[in-house]
């Protein structure tokens, strides 16, 4: 099969869909690779280090999209790269659908096939493609948080951790999955105060367990959302509902009882965002406010740290992308249940079934998807 790996063109965004080792790997596979001049520069892989892996350098974009079978990337293709997909091309990457009518229509238009990082499972119910950058943005909340909150961000001008004499900042984080779990041991080991909520009481004892006391854990009903955000100098949203879009947990009311100058990260705005105030924001220009309170809603955290990134996320993409390249999607995702959960475009059809009812259209499910394409 013949991959192609484009350069990420959305705003600051450093990660690469292949690394040089990856490339290497599917050339051992009998596979060949076609990677876009510069793709690799954000990671510091020049092309000299993917020729080296034997992958061919392409000039351009187009000359990617319009030879490869496969195109493999990291974030969601934009509107210009949508464009250049065509019928029978397989996209694997992340895609976010359910908050983004726009890149919907033009995948269900090119006629591709769509392979959604973020919908792929396991055996033990994880979103294993998710999970890495999951990692990564929950660790940069907190460090992303902490720089807001200085005065000078437009903060209250609070240190996470405190110093002798003065009590250290209140840290709340909704969500105890895996982007909470890491925002709250980040704030830990500043030092913060640190609150979990979340509706799964198994979930809170194994926090209470990992973090052995060093959390306070809340179930979360209406009420103890309220009162934990409104005491809070730093609000960490991580609520997921895999392939759907976020729930809008803390409303414009709620920002009016905050402490002035409080910060509110929203992880979870590639699926919507679950503050109510929230909108996608970019490196370019991370924050803005909303009555007094500060709102980070990056939609690409993770491209900030885009070596670390880029690495994480190929180490779990990678076992999958050979599967892709060796079967053919049909094969490897009737295989795979947990590939084939991965499953959301499929030549004109939305094939997600959570996607499909945040956007109001209408679905088929996977296995009448592959039945189309046998």
């Amino acid at each position: 099969m013949l991959i192609g790996v484009p350069k990420e063109i959305k705003v600051h965004e450093y990660r690469v869909g292949m690394t040089p080792d990856a490339v290497r790997e599917l050339v051992h596979h009998g596979h060949q690779v076609l990677v876009q001049a510069g793709a690799g520069a954000g990671i510091g892989a020049d092309d000299a280090a993917y020729t080296g892996a034997g992958a061919r350098i392409a000039p351009d974009a187009a000359s990617v999209y319009a030879q490869a079978e496969m195109i493999v990337k990291v974030k969601e293709p934009q509107p210009d790269e949508c464009r250049m997909l065509r019928s029978g091309q397989l996209l694997f990457t992340y895609l976010h659908l359910a908050p983004d009518p726009e890149q919907a229509r033009l995948l269900l238009a090119s006629g591709c096939t769509a392979i959604a990082y973020e919908t792929v499972t396991d055996a033990h119910g994880g979103l294993p493609l998710l999970a890495p950058m999951s990692e990564v943005a929950g660790r940069m909340a907190t460090q992303v948080g902490a720089v807001a909150l200085q005065k000078a961000s437009g903060g209250r001008g609070v240190l996470l951790g405190g110093v002798p004499g003065v009590p250290p900042g209140d840290v709340v984080v909704i969500g105890g999955g895996t982007v909470g779990t890491h925002a709250a041991r980040m704030a830990i080991g500043l030092g913060a105060r640190v609150t979990i909520l979340d509706k799964s009481l198994p979930r809170l004892r194994q926090l209470d367990d990992l973090f052995d006391g060093r959390v306070t854990t809340e179930y979360a009903t209406v009420h103890a959302l309220e009162r934990a955000v409104v005491n809070a100098d730093l609000v960490v949203g991580a609520v997921l509902v895999p392939g759907a879009a976020a729930p809008k947990l803390v409303r414009r009311e709620h920002l009016r009882a905050m402490r002035p100058g409080a910060v509110i990260v929203d992880v979870a705005i590639d699926q919507g965002g679950c503050f109510e105030t929230s909108r996608a924001t970019t490196h370019d220009a991370p924050t803005y406010q909303v009555d007094g309170i500060v709102h980070y809603c990056v939609a690409n955290m993770p491209g900030a740290v885009a070596r670390t990134s880029t690495y994480a996320l190929n180490n779990a993409t990678l076992p999958f992308t050979l599967a892709l390249a060796d079967k053919g999607w049909r094969r490897a995702c009737a295989d795979d249940p947990h590939l084939r959960a991965g499953l959301n475009v499929h030549s004109g059809h939305i094939t997600y079934p959570a996607v499909a009812q945040a956007l109001q259209l209408a679905s088929i499910d996977a296995q009448q998807a592959l039945a189309l394409a046998a």
